[in-house]
């Protein structure tokens, strides 16, 4: 009885005029959002780059800045908020307004990284922003004050095991890079040095060179004039092979000690919106910072200051923030690393 009840219980179906005002709203929606593509952009366009000036994002950013005008017809206003590492001006975009005209330039940090380092991050990366396009990937370098006593990562790591907090490490901020990287080769070559953070590589290299800190980890972009110049010396490259551009500095891996064996470390960044952003609008801003990271005089001066360009699709760049995501989780927690 039960199933035949079930059987002969009427079907509830939407009324034809309800489904005719469900048809005409979505479609009222999809018109709505090709208008705004279309006019976009229709106003100057608010870029936040979340390093400070003179950093490697900022070199990126003031590169493809007046290509992007002439893609865009609007002007990109670059705005550094390098403040908590990164995170500041990556949620400040993440709540900002999804019409396309607040861009971030973060990083690997605050986008894979800070979920497991702040316990009360305010923006989830691939839940409150959208990936538009990765711009570069690059390895950093590890370097030292040019008096101090070492000049290979084997004999870096023996001096840090023979005084255990007696040596500072600068980096590019919290969470950073930079910052991880080392915590990883402190964590399984059993070694302890003092971190020191600061908001971007000018400061921290300015810090390196008086003495202040004695190592750094950073791109390769600050630390290679101050190398010309005798002021800092490099151990190694954190890329898995050697880096075409230093082809005589050895990588981590090359350094002879078994836990070290096939280490890798990639400082790469990219650009993001709020999300809810609508596709059209998306893949217009995609378009744009495309065709601006591929023109030759952008190239030319992101490769001279020891950028590789990259670019691609919003999907892309998102499994690059989940992929590297999962990649150090384990080595956060191994590390050991908070920031409150």
């Amino acid at each position: 009885m039960l199933m035949q009840r079930n059987a002969q219980a009427p079907q509830h179906r939407p009324q034809p005029r309800v489904l005719a005002a469900l048809l005409s709203w979505g479609a009222g929606l999809c018109m709505m959002a090709n208008v705004q593509a279309q006019s976009y952009p229709s106003k100057p366009i608010r870029w936040v780059v979340v390093a400070p000036a003179g950093s490697s994002l900022d070199v990126i950013a003031r590169a493809m800045q007046d290509r992007l005008k002439d893609n865009l017809g609007q002007p990109v206003v670059i705005e550094n908020k390098p403040q908590a590492g990164g995170t500041l001006g990556t949620h400040e975009v993440a709540k900002s307004a999804p019409d396309g005209y607040t861009w971030a330039l973060s990083y690997n940090g605050p986008l894979s990284f800070a979920p497991y380092l702040y316990p009360k991050l305010p923006y989830q990366p691939l839940k409150d922003l959208q990936p538009v396009m990765t711009t570069t990937s690059q390895p950093n370098v590890i370097a030292a004050n040019a008096q101090l006593p070492v000049n290979t990562m084997r004999e870096a790591v023996a001096l840090l095991q023979a005084s255990p907090g007696k040596y500072n490490f600068a980096s590019v901020g919290n969470g950073s890079s930079s910052h991880l990287t080392m915590e990883y080769i402190k964590a399984v070559t059993h070694t302890y040095a003092v971190h020191i953070p600061f908001n971007g590589s000018p400061p921290a290299v300015i810090a390196t060179m008086a003495g202040e800190t004695q190592f750094i980890i950073s791109v390769p972009t600050v630390i290679s004039p101050q190398v010309k110049q005798g002021r800092l010396k490099y151990l190694a490259v954190t890329s898995a092979q050697r880096y075409p551009l230093l082809p005589d500095v050895p990588t981590v891996a090359e350094s002879g000690m078994p836990e070290l064996r096939g280490f890798e470390a990639l400082a790469w960044n990219g650009v993001l919106v709020a999300a809810g952003t609508p596709r059209a609008v998306v893949d217009r801003i995609n378009s744009a910072l495309n065709a601006a990271l591929h023109d030759a005089a952008v190239k030319e001066r992101l490769k001279a200051a020891g950028l590789d360009p990259m670019g691609g699709t919003p999907e892309q760049f998102a499994k690059l923030i989940h992929d590297e995501s999962i990649k150090w989780a384990p080595i956060i927690k191994r590390s050991g690393a908070r920031i409150d």
